[in-house]
């Protein structure tokens, strides 16, 4: 008997995915699991690469690859990521195995873009693919993928569509379809894959892994063959949040080669902790296609981040919605003609029927189109800044439904239009974005809800997603294991936040709020401290201040505070416009919490008036404004 709501063949194949797990020497990929036996000598690089290997080869057909290495090859390289090790070398990615999607050069490894007549061999390998290998991360394959990069369905290829692991039936989502399948069937760690219009999303939601989609330009593009250059990006897909973070840590650094890298210069304002505010489009404006399941799981998503301490806050999605529009309804198709025009003119046989209607629709774009284009999109950049004043992260679900590889082979420009409801627009606004896994339908078909935010927040997307997953706890892909107990999001010193209780001149509406405002501090709540504080009016002070002291005998009712939340470099330059009395210490909140606060010296207090009484500095000024 099968369990309920899985199709016969469906729980047949995940059965099969799941034998070849048990009889395999390595489990688990994901790096925690596989840095662990590592690290106890369980096992080699060596041994893991040999079983990925014959793992490879027992798997039943779904056009998962275009080229693999050979076992040769693989053990050759192993061998020496071990000898490395042995030496005391630091490998930050120590023999774990990775896939590259067939759009992103490997030297002396022939790179298609899934077009054969297009294939060429790179002498150098992409950026990225070098930054990988010199972290000890072990190259297994070149992955299947939407021609060209153009599409979001994975059925676009002359190698074969790409079948979803946990219903062969369905589609895997493009373009990036290998590469996510390989990662959820166990195959390798992670996987590279591109992402201009959600090609690195769909394909996470439709496999029930991990897909982060970093700001453009914080992962070099040089050596991978463009789809939209000015929009493209590389993507991650991996098993857990924790691992897709780690990847882009290696990854991440700016490059001269590629004309459109940029150097990470936003600041941190919020760090994927709680209490945080998520958006969410309107209930009218949300779209599933009448995808009752899909629209199921997306609710109980919302429910679980309420539960991680997020607040819901309803967005008018109208203005992400015409961003998305113009990608490809706009002159941003010519841009993706730009890039293999020569090749499709010469050759149009040699091009997939859809892609090639896609890409020469690009001619009918001329300069003022663009320049009309370029306009509107920064209009409508303009009116959806002010939803981030409103929100920390946007919540949307992954894709609206899913649909079988006959339904888009019926309709291939309508179905994928669909998809792309809710992922056109992020590369266009300069967002960032983070697909994870948010449960399974009826019918065992996994569903997922990305995660957005401004460019250079993918930190703290990482640190929520991986809260969210542990929370879901479900399998990690189509393999039998579940989220590592371990795996853990650590910030870099210039990604973490700070929080700091606020007493008098800093609160909100007070003449020194603006020192936080202009640091790119939130407020996060108003509550009170512990009962051991007073609050006093200093003399002499401008503009006029209290003096928050911590007294251990007293047992009151606590003075009352606001919990601002900013980058821990703006946090040392606040602390440096302090004057004396006043410093920084910590303060014990009503609930328990430690944050960091103003305090004020003891000698401050001698002369001054102890206003603990009026419950804080607030209700003191009325009480001198009603005298």
């Amino acid at each position: 008997m099968f369990p309920i709501g899985i199709g016969r063949l469906a729980y047949n194949l995940v059965y099969q995915i799941r034998k070849r797990f048990s009889a395999m020497p390595v489990k688990s990929l994901d790096l925690d699991t596989l840095t662990a036996a590592y690290r106890a000598g369980t096992i080699r690089p060596r041994d893991v690469v040999a079983a990925l290997h014959a793992r490879i080869a027992a798997r039943d057909g779904g056009n998962v690859w275009i080229s693999c290495a050979s076992l040769d090859t693989l053990l050759d390289r192993a061998t020496t990521i071990e000898a490395k090790g042995a030496a005391g070398v630091d490998l930050a990615l120590y023999g774990v195995p990775f896939a590259v999607k067939d759009n992103i050069d490997v030297a002396d490894i022939p790179t298609t873009a899934a077009c054969p007549d297009y294939a060429y061999t790179p002498k150098n390998s992409a950026t990225v693919v070098e930054r990988l290998l010199r972290a000890g991360a072990i190259y297994v394959g070149k992955t299947n993928l939407d021609q060209f990069a153009t599409g979001l369905v994975g059925t676009r290829s002359p190698y074969g569509a790409c079948a979803n692991p946990f219903n062969p039936a369905y589609i895997s989502g493009g373009s990036s379809a290998g590469s996510a399948v390989a990662v959820a069937t166990g195959l390798v760690s992670f996987a590279l894959g591109t992402d201009t219009a959600g090609s690195g999303r769909i394909p996470a939601a439709f496999n029930n892994i991990i897909g982060l989609k970093p700001t453009r330009g914080l992962v070099s593009m040089h050596g991978v063959v463009p789809a939209c250059r000015s929009l493209d990006c590389v993507s991650i897909f991996a098993l857990t949040s924790a691992d897709a973070l780690n990847v882009l840590n290696v990854v991440a650094a700016f490059d001269a080669d590629d004309p459109y890298a940029r150097r990470a210069n936003a600041d941190v304002t919020w760090a994927g902790t709680a209490p945080f505010r998520f958006g969410v489009p309107a209930a009218a404006q949300r779209e599933f296609f009448g995808d009752r399941a899909a629209q199921s799981l997306y609710e109980t998503s919302l429910t679980q981040l309420q539960a991680l301490g997020g607040t819901t806050v309803e967005i008018d999605f109208a203005p992400f919605r015409e961003v998305a529009a113009l990608l490809y309804e706009g002159p941003w198709v010519a841009e993706r003609l730009a890039s293999v025009r020569d090749f499709v003119r010469s050759k149009p046989e040699s091009v997939h029927p859809v892609v090639r209607e896609i890409l020469l629709a690009g001619e009918r774009y001329n300069a003022v189109d663009a320049f009309i284009a370029q306009d509107r999109l920064q209009q409508l950049k303009r009116t959806t800044e002010s939803v981030w004043d409103k929100i920390d992260v946007l919540a949307l679900p992954t894709a609206p439904t899913i649909y079988t590889i006959a339904d888009v082979l019926a309709e291939p420009i309508e179905r994928n239009a669909a998809l792309g409801y809710y992922t056109n627009f992020v590369n266009l606004l300069d967002l960032c974005a983070l697909a994870v896994p948010a449960g399974m339908r009826p019918d065992g078909l996994p569903v997922g809800i990305t995660l957005i935010a401004p460019a250079f927040q993918e930190h703290a997307l990482s640190a929520l997603g991986a809260r969210f997953e542990r929370k879901l706890n479900a399998p990690l892909g189509a393999t039998p294991y579940r989220h590592p107990p371990t795996a853990k999001i650590s910030l870099p010193a210039d990604k973490q936040a700070v929080r700091v209780a606020v007493v008098g001149a800093h609160l909100s509406g007070q003449p020194l709020n603006y020192q936080l405002t202009v640091r790119g501090a939130r407020c996060l709540r108003t509550c009170r401290t512990a009962a051991q504080y007073r609050l006093y009016a200093l003399p002499g002070t401008a503009p006029p201040k209290p003096g928050l002291l911590f007294q251990p005998e007293r047992n009151g009712d606590g003075v009352e505070v606001e919990v601002w939340e900013m980058g821990l470099r703006h946090f040392g330059a606040l602390v440096a416009t302090i004057p004396p009395p006043l410093g920084i210490g910590t303060v014990t909140l009503v609930d328990g919490e430690s944050v960091k606060g103003f305090l004020c010296e003891a000698h401050a207090v001698v002369d001054a008036i102890d206003i603990t009484h009026h419950g804080g500095w607030r209700n003191y000024l009325r009480s001198l404004a009603a005298a």
